[in-house]
């Protein structure tokens, strides 16, 4: 991969005046060869291999970042879903190993690790329900741990009794961390159409379609693109809009790449995937919110936003397609609510609703992200805000998460505080008309007509 100079030039341009980073420098590893049904062997062989591998990956990331110039902010770890390596129908099993890997990712000094995940879109095994049972406990007892369950795809439809079981679960853990607002919901996304290289946390595990260990990259530059478009002025068409966008983004992923390989190169190990989304952080500046501000919306929520959004994904795909072979993970943009500045302020404002944002994730990368919502919130309500955004990814064929945070004890116009990169969000209305019979008829909504394409 050769560089020319003036891409050198942009790319230095786009880091001290725009916050271009590496979001996430992704180790992927597989623990298929870790199975064993005594807990405590297991939690031992996961605990060895984690260190084992992941012995270079911070100090490698960080002597390419300074080699280069180019920040890599988080150093993170994603394994084989745990339902695939823990062979035991009992939950206590599921926290020990747990526990054992959140200790190996404490003492690596990476800032999240992902992989407590089960996939149940069309049911649930023993050892399924033996791994969403600890759930709770996993999440409110560890802090790097994070995890994720499959719950819909467009192969096989929803499985409304797992959305009804995991609003019950994020209740609990809600409750078990409510000294910190809920916290513990904020380490747990529900998916349909999951990929199995996603870089980013919440949601990252390693597929077992995948090689032994990988690097995987997530860049990220909301910053970069709003700045090509404020240089536009505001007299360009969207078609020129697009154009910016798609151009942007290719710097972005051809910076994100070198890093990645070189990182994937000094480690020994392949390098898998670029996962280009646009994934903003409570920083001022660095919002997907300000980039639709940008286009021309007085804040995010406004109609036309999600047309705005759509064309924002779309030139973001193109761009990165056109400068790797390698793009991968989800691509394209995140808008969760607490950690975006201008997403906050319109959340605030009231220019920005639950239902209007699920409209906006049927042309996003994600869905319903880091949304917090009354702790009163019944089950029943939860499990259809989960169901309403499977059935998006399902009949779009295309992945949606919900990771959502019924705050304990607060209301409407109360606010969530979580630090960091997690940011703060104000809780949000929620309908309080009832789907509490809708929900409690349980089952599985069979696969959309979209599945028969073979």
């Amino acid at each position: 991969m050769k560089f020319t100079s003036e891409e050198i030039l942009e790319t230095v341009g786009m880091i001290a005046e725009d916050k271009l980073d590496i979001r996430t420098v992704t180790l992927g590893l597989s623990l298929l060869d870790c199975a064993d049904p005594e807990p405590a062997a297991c939690a031992r062989k996961v605990r060895e291999k984690i260190l084992n591998r992941g012995a270079r990956l911070s100090s490698t990331a960080d002597a390419v970042a300074n080699e280069y110039g180019l920040p890599i902010i988080n150093k993170r770890i994603s394994l084989t879903p745990l339902s695939l390596v823990v062979p035991s129908a009992d939950p206590a099993a599921f926290v020990k190993v747990a526990q054992s890997v959140d200790a190996a990712a404490a003492e690596l000094g990476v800032n999240f690790i992902g992989g407590y995940t089960a996939m149940i879109q069309k049911g649930e095994t023993a050892i399924d329900r033996a791994l969403i049972g600890a759930m709770p406990e996993v999440l409110s007892t560890t802090w790097r741990f994070c995890g994720s369950v499959v719950l819909a795809s467009t192969r096989a439809g929803i499985n409304m009794d797992g959305c009804h079981t995991m609003s019950r679960v994020i209740q609990e853990t809600a409750e078990r961390t409510a000294g910190q607002d809920g916290i513990g919901c904020a380490k747990l996304v529900l998916f349909a159409n999951p990929v199995e290289d996603n870089p980013f946390m919440a949601g990252a595990f390693f597929g077992s379609g995948e090689e032994e260990s990988s690097i995987l990259v997530g860049v990220s530059g909301p910053g970069a693109v709003r700045r090509a478009l404020e240089n536009l002025g505001p007299d360009a068409d969207l078609g020129r809009v697009a154009e910016a966008v798609k151009k942007a983004a290719f710097k972005i992923t051809r910076a994100g790449e070198l890093i990645g390989r070189e990182v994937a190169r000094r480690l020994g190990i392949g390098f898998g995937i670029l996962d280009l989304s646009l994934a903003p952080t409570p920083a001022e500046g660095d919002s997907v919110g300000q980039i639709l501000e940008t286009m021309g919306l007085a804040m995010p929520g406004a109609p036309g936003s999600t047309a705005a959004l759509m064309m924002l994904n779309d030139a973001v795909k193109k761009g990165g397609l056109f400068a790797s072979s390698s793009v991968g993970g989800l691509s394209g943009a995140f808008i969760p609510v607490s950690e975006d500045a201008s997403m906050i302020r319109a959340a605030r404002a009231g220019a920005i609703t639950i239902e209007k944002l699920e409209a906006m994730t049927s042309v996003c990368s994600v869905g319903l992200d880091m949304i917090a919502i009354p702790g009163a919130t019944s089950t029943e309500t939860l499990a259809a805000i989960i169901a309403d955004e499977m059935a998006i990814g399902c009949a779009n064929h295309k992945t949606t998460a919900v990771r959502i945070i019924p705050a304990p004890g607060k209301n409407v116009g109360d606010s969530v505080h979580f630090g960091g990169l997690l940011g703060e969000a104000p809780v949000m209305a929620v309908s309080k008309v009832s789907s509490a019979t809708f929900i409690r008829r349980g089952g599985r909504i069979p696969a959309p007509l979209q599945s028969l394409n073979n």
